[in-house]
């Protein structure tokens, strides 16, 4: 998968990688992927609700090392 856009949330605890996603998808064109990389193993399960309550597709959810990989789709 290639992303239009990559969040390196790294280092940052819930609420800041949702919080960032936002900010990131809301300056993104419907259809475009962001790629975001976390530290935090609780961005998993926000990452699934986040996804739920926005309508933002959540595509996959990877772990690579000591990170968190999540991929939306902008709705």
């Amino acid at each position: 998968m290639n992303a239009d856009l990559e969040l390196d949330a790294r280092g940052l605890n819930c609420p800041l990688p949702i919080l960032k996603a936002k900010k990131a998808l809301a300056g993104m064109e419907s259809g475009q992927l962001l790629k975001v990389i976390c530290t935090d193993a609780g961005s998993v399960r926000d990452f699934q609700a986040f996804a739920k309550q926005t309508g933002n597709e959540l595509l996959q959810q990877d772990m690579t090392g000591p990170d968190f990989v999540t991929w939306l789709k902008r709705r």
